[in-house]
């Protein structure tokens, strides 16, 4: 695991003590080593930058950038293919030698070989760059759920590119003006969807895509090389519940084992929920050493599945470290957030997934986490609201008439007084207008509406095209493909894997993810809804393969997910925090906000008439990175 930063500088005029500066941000996810290569033509100025987690072949000859064999291309790689050994040999086949054991050398040797078809071969998490020297074209790459980030900016004959935004304030030519679409996506989501990004002229480059940029035109393309639609737009399989076990168990297991692949220390979080018990199981089952597993516990009872996490790893016979967070410890790291969160976000889990990180970073380099089933396999709760929701509107008469016709004691209940409440009324009209069941689901589970972000930005912005919008070509008929789609290439990807990549990257550890192996996905989309979702319950599937390893009495539990009681603190001992940050000279002076709504929004919440403290949580957020990045 490492960080990219570098430029394309079409001006030829940024020094290389710049691209040095731009990789030095983002040490925490390189402390191992570092590199940079600098090219100097006439029409522009290359740098590439890199910071080294040493994590597959330890020596000196992993070091990156790393060249050809002739010096015409140049990579530098953030992230791990876990096949490589595989494709390796495949390669040396046709005659390739190598100089190492790395990875790295292995998909640039591929690349060489097979040219954009070579990502087709790889099983891994990736970003990476490559600059062919001869013909003056740097190509990027992203793996296909987007584990790894990769931001870039093309403004004014600059482009830049990098892991993570904060290496882009370090060229001087970069502007930072606030993009006011993006920011409205934010207060609907809690996070920015790609390819938005909270600046102007600034994206994310999306999963499963290629970017090639040609120096001598300064053309730009992006290209798609893989799309889970493509999964959940083939026929079902037809198999019966107990064969869908064994081949699911069969896939499991193998997507589990290749992440196991590292010359360092590996270790697992464990939450003692399904997803982590279910991989923690299926490793430990293989191996005859005790596996190290990691669980974050809190003072709370409420929020703390530390006791659950202990049962688990008392079963399984793991070597288990458990630490209770204190108040303090969890408040402390807040102000923390806008540094490591270099673009607004909002979840809050954030913070006990820094901690865990933190403590697993003293034991180990490299930890497994279980996201990702939730999304492939219907775990979240809302999946069975969504359904159930959706498919009584669909039995109210003439479903797609206003609601000026439906009865008044239908719309009362769903009227409110400010924001600090969500507008349900605003909510059923728009479900009621959906013209796909993805859409319904968007307007389901997003915090705001586009019209209640239109009451709190004081600029007036444009309704950005994602993701949640581009329902075209999904050819499945079921409902539940439609919310498993939607949240895989959003919630997944723009939160929790955003989440976990800089709370694990803030303390320089590896995070992997077994579940998002993409055979994974694309053999949980041929599935039958009912082998996921069955009476209610999700993960109908990864709960039956659990049982196998673990007893039911241990497992079956209400979920509680990774929370901790803001809601409260803030109300409370954190209060003079939130009135520090959300006031009305605050807020007048960067011009985004309307301060008379949010302190509607503040009296509502701190005399407890409020139902969604998350609002108020990303006003907060927003207005802590404001004062980090834009002073």
């Amino acid at each position: 695991m490492c960080g990219l930063a570098g430029f394309i500088d079409f001006k030829c005029s940024t020094p290389e003590s710049v691209l040095h500066a731009m990789t030095q941000s983002i040490l925490h996810r390189g402390p191992d080593d570092a590199g940079h290569a600098y090219f100097q033509h006439a029409y522009a100025t290359v740098g590439l930058g890199f910071r080294r987690l040493s994590i597959i072949e330890l020596s000196a000859l992993g070091h990156q950038p790393m060249y050809s064999n002739d010096g015409r291309y140049c990579i530098t790689f953030n992230g791990e293919i876990y096949n490589h050994a595989e494709i390796k040999k495949t390669l040396m086949v046709a005659g390739i030698r190598f100089k190492s054991n790395s990875d790295t050398e292995v998909i640039l040797q591929a690349y060489i070989t097979w040219g954009y078809a070579c990502v087709n071969r790889f099983i891994g998490m990736f970003a990476f760059v490559i600059y062919d020297t001869k013909e003056q074209v740097l190509v990027a790459c992203r793996d296909r759920a987007g584990v790894k980030p990769l931001f870039y900016y093309q403004h004014q004959n600059l482009f830049l590119y990098g892991s993570e935004l904060k290496s882009f304030h370090q060229h001087g030519s970069f502007v930072k003006q606030i993009d006011v679409d993006a920011l409205a996506l934010y207060f609907q989501h809690g996070y920015i969807p790609a390819p938005h990004c909270i600046f102007k002229h600034t994206y994310k480059l999306l999963p499963g895509h290629w970017l090639k940029l040609n120096l001598k035109t300064q053309a730009l393309t992006t290209e798609k090389y893989w799309d889970v639609t493509d999964a959940y737009n083939k026929p079902k399989v037809k198999i019966d519940y107990k064969d869908a076990i064994a081949e699911t168990e069969k896939l499991l297991l193998s997507a589990c084992n290749y992440r196991m692949v590292a010359d360092v220390p590996v270790g697992i979080f464990l939450s003692g929920g399904y997803d982590s018990s279910l991989v923690t199981a299926l490793l430990q089952s293989q191996q005859t050493q005790k596996l190290k597993t990691f669980t974050i516990g809190f003072e709370e009872e409420t929020y703390n599945e530390a006791i659950h996490a202990g049962n688990v790893a008392k079963h399984l016979g793991t070597e288990h470290h458990a630490y209770t967070c204190t108040y303090k410890e969890a408040l402390d790291i807040i102000p923390m957030l806008p540094q490591m969160y270099d673009e607004p976000f909002a979840d809050s889990s954030a913070i006990p997934t820094y901690l865990v990180s933190k403590m697993a970073r003293q034991h180990v380099t490299v930890a497994l986490s279980a996201d990702g089933g939730d999304e492939t396999f219907a775990g979240y709760t809302k999946y069975a609201k969504g359904l159930q929701y959706i498919n009584k509107l669909n039995k109210v008469p003439g479903f797609v008439k206003t609601l000026g016709s439906l009865p008044i004691n239908i719309t009362q209940p769903f009227k409110r007084s400010n924001l600090a409440v969500p507008d349900r009324l605003e909510k059923l009209k728009l479900i009621l207008k959906a013209n796909h069941h993805a859409d319904a689901f968007n307007v389901i589970t997003q915090a705001m509406t586009v019209a209640e972000v239109r009451q709190l930005l004081k600029p007036e912005f444009t309704k950005s095209i994602t993701a949640f919008d581009d329902f075209a070509n999904l050819r499945s008929s079921d409902m539940l493909d439609h919310f498993l789609w939607l949240d895989y290439q959003t919630f997944l990807v723009d939160d929790i894997l955003q989440k976990v990549d800089r709370a694990t990257m803030a303390v320089s550890l590896e995070g992997r993810e077994p579940l998002l192996d993409y055979r994974i996905i694309e053999w949980a989309a041929q599935l039958p809804a009912a082998f996921k979702l069955h009476n209610g319950t999700g993960k109908r599937i990864l709960r039956d393969i659990t049982h196998k390893y673990l007893p039911k009495e241990i497992m079956e539990r209400p979920k509680m997910g990774f929370r901790i009681p803001i809601e409260k603190w803030y109300k409370n001992e954190h209060k003079d925090i939130l009135l520090a940050y959300v006031n009305a000279d605050k807020i007048n002076a960067y011009g985004l906000l309307n301060h008379k709504t949010i302190e509607k929004m503040i009296h509502a919440y701190l005399k407890s008439d409020i139902e969604d403290f998350h609002r108020i949580w990303k006003i907060l957020m927003l207005q802590m990175w404001m004062e980090k990045w834009m002073n």
